[in-house]
């Protein structure tokens, strides 16, 4: 898929088009939602809009769908963000007794961040990203996913490209969302295994015997690690990048490899010695040696999480099918079952949405003696269903609605449980 050059002067002229015609409201409030079983969800939950010139308006809340749309027609904000659901409505949160105003749910949400990953990726820094290094992004929501489902039980998670260099993931099952701060602490470190700052080398230490979660984590590594560190970062391939890895190795091990590694320069062939040395070690070492070159393979690739979004319940994290202002990209839901494929490059950007409506206004222009026919409302509805489908935005809008549809099945069947409950006695 082609993305359209992107300008960042140009995103004021393109927002207005893109709200109007192309952000899928109607989706985006079912979600938000959730079925309308609990009063007052959808108008408690706060929204968090960055306008042009970095003014940033938080607080926002919205009674209706309707009064929702026409806030982010009138703001057109460069980012919005989702905050929590609150005791009262967050616009009037200043008229509140002060104390009483309070932040009881929120989906469990998980922030990874390419930067988190500076110290392992050889390719690029800080926000920059390439097709090396998002394998990085590939094993993160591998590992979370199946932790999340299998480990905890959740069922709706909705993965989301951030636009630039990450993925969030929104945990939507109605006991994630009433989680307390303490149990999302404990699910968040439960599922962090990076310990120690810039100054830590050594940040992953296994325990004997490897707890179940950490050697599921290990079978996905597993299936990237040659390719990904072994060949596109090289990891044991330049000086610099070989002492760092050694400096993860007791110092006898380190010193018999420096000697091996100067006859053999494939890097392939140096993670072989490099295994085969620790195992030998292994047998007449002490316990802390048990599991080396596990402990590497976790540091470069297991996921490293912003522990503090997902701790809080009052965290704002940007929203779904906001677009990222310094990319133009749109965040968009990542397809699991096509997880391999996923290519941030080719995600749509405004611009490229908006030149392909544009192109399509001829089709428009010939629809437009049927208006007539119709009321205005309706009109509209007919245009902003026509209008994203005829661009690259509607594989991902589809994705959103296939995970809201499997939602709404699942409270049904839970809605049905509890009446066939209630039946019995």
């Amino acid at each position: 898929m082609p993305t359209s050059d992107y300008d960042q002067a140009s995103l004021p002229d393109l927002l207005p088009l893109y709200y109007r015609r192309l952000f899928p409201f109607s989706q985006y409030y079912r979600w938000l939602n959730y079925g309308g079983v609990t009063k007052n969800y959808f108008q408690n939950r706060e929204f968090s809009f960055t306008l042009k010139d970095d003014i940033y308006v938080r607080y926002q809340s919205f009674s209706t769908q309707n009064e929702l749309e026409k806030e982010m027609q009138k703001m057109n904000p460069y980012k919005i963000d989702i905050g929590a659901v609150y005791s009262h409505r967050p616009s009037q949160h200043n008229t509140v007794k002060s104390g009483t105003f309070q932040a009881l749910e929120k989906e469990l949400v998980f922030d990874i961040d390419m930067t988190d990953y500076d110290d392992v990726r050889s390719c690029c820094s800080a926000a920059d990203i390439c097709s090396k290094c998002w394998t990085l992004m590939t094993i993160a929501i591998r590992i979370l996913d199946r932790a999340l489902k299998e480990d905890f039980g959740f069922q709706h998670l909705l993965w989301v490209y951030s636009g630039r260099r990450g993925v969030h993931c929104w945990v939507c099952d109605e006991a994630a969302r009433k989680l307390s701060v303490t149990a999302r602490s404990a699910v968040a470190e439960y599922l962090s295994l990076i310990k120690g700052g810039e100054e830590t080398v050594k940040k992953v230490v296994l325990s004997d015997p490897i707890h179940p979660f950490i050697s599921q984590s290990l079978t996905v590594v597993e299936r990237y690690f040659s390719q990904y560190a072994l060949v596109e970062q090289d990891l044991l391939g330049n000086k610099e990048s070989v002492e760092k890895v050694l400096s993860l190795l007791p110092e006898d091990i380190r010193k018999e490899l420096q000697l091996s590694y100067q006859n053999e320069k494939n890097p392939m062939k140096r993670w072989e010695i490099l295994k085969s040395m620790v195992n030998h070690k292994k047998t007449n070492s002490k316990k802390g040696s048990q599991h080396l070159e596990k402990e590497i393979m976790l540091q470069y690739c297991y996921p490293r999480l912003d522990v503090n979004v997902s701790k809080g319940v009052n965290h704002l994290l940007k929203s779904p099918f906001s677009v990222h202002p310094k990319t133009g990209r749109i965040s968009v839901p990542i397809d699991l079952k096509n997880l391999d494929k996923f290519d941030p490059f080719e995600v749509p950007t405004i611009s490229l949405i908006c030149e392909e409506l544009d192109k399509a206004k001829a089709v428009e222009e010939e629809d437009d003696d049927t208006k007539d026919k119709e009321n205005e409302t309706e009109a509209a509805e007919r245009r902003k269903i026509r209008d994203y489908k005829r661009t690259s935005l509607a594989k991902y809008i589809k994705l959103f609605d296939q995970f809201l549809d499997a939602m709404s099945r699942s409270r049904k069947g839970e809605m049905l449980k509890k009446s066939d409950l209630q039946k019995e006695f």
